[in-house]
């Protein structure tokens, strides 16, 4: 069962609320697992710049270092902190779903619609739209292309994919998220050694290859299926050994 909270900018402290119908304009959320999470500190950094930008930073960053003591030490859960559109800000702690390794890929047919793609948060809802749409065609997650036929990212999820022993994402100016969990791997990979590659891929680039979409819910999914398409999904070699790695930055 979720709990909601709202940030009481008198009394600088989160108190426990009701849902509200303002809209999310900014948004941020992490895994934790027994009271440990994987680099919350980049979360932050993402979700303070996006506040700035907004215009709306010190409230932001007071809301976000006070909400420490209310982390659950024990079980599985998703928290989310949103800013919304009329300046309030939202803590909701969710439990989280069970991890889930792979997951059937659905490629939308039409390009991305969506405005701010770099931005978490004001098309969330839009976003689960177009999942419910990859559920229809019995996929986990949908894949947005842009209008020239180019792969972007998965609805809540960062691409990477493997070509041999290169792995592949799509370039940091892309209209596309910026992902946590995406930085984490390419970090790790830089570390390794392992060559990095950058490309707009077309779906006929992705076929019979390894290929994953991560995030932080889930950590590392390799795409065990692309439904409807006839595209050829590649066995995933390397994904239990780098979720491993990735694990292993919990703190």
């Amino acid at each position: 069962m979720s709990v909601l909270y709202s940030w009481d900018k008198a009394a600088a402290r989160w108190e426990a609320a009701e849902p509200t119908a303002a809209a999310v304009a900014l948004a941020d959320s992490w895994l934790l697992e027994e009271g440990r999470t994987t680099r919350l500190d980049l979360h932050r950094e993402r979700f303070l710049a996006g506040a700035a930008e907004l215009g709306d930073a010190a409230e932001p960053e007071a809301a976000w270092d006070a909400f420490a003591p209310l982390m659950p030490q024990a079980g599985r859960w998703f928290p989310r902190v949103d800013l919304l559109s009329d300046g309030e800000l939202m803590l909701a702690l969710r439990p989280a779903p069970p991890r889930e390794p792979n997951v059937v890929a659905w490629l939308m047919p039409d390009p991305d619609p969506r405005l701010q793609a770099r931005r978490k948060g004001p098309e969330l809802e839009l976003l689960g739209e177009l999942r419910a749409q990859a559920r229809e065609h019995g996929a986990g997650e949908a894949v947005l292309i842009d209008d020239q036929g180019q792969i972007l990212e998965g609805a809540y999820s960062s691409l990477l994919w493997w070509e041999g022993d290169v792995l592949y994402a799509v370039p940091d100016d892309a209209p596309a998220l910026p992902g946590i969990t995406r930085h984490l791997l390419l970090e790790i990979a830089a570390e390794d050694g392992v060559e990095i590659g950058y490309l707009m891929p077309r779906p006929s680039d992705l076929a019979g290859r390894e290929v994953w979409l991560v995030g932080s819910l889930h950590g590392i999914r390799a795409v065990s299926e692309w439904a409807g398409d006839g595209l050829p999904a590649g066995a995933p070699i390397r994904a239990h050994a780098w979720q491993q790695r990735l694990d292993q930055l919990q703190g």
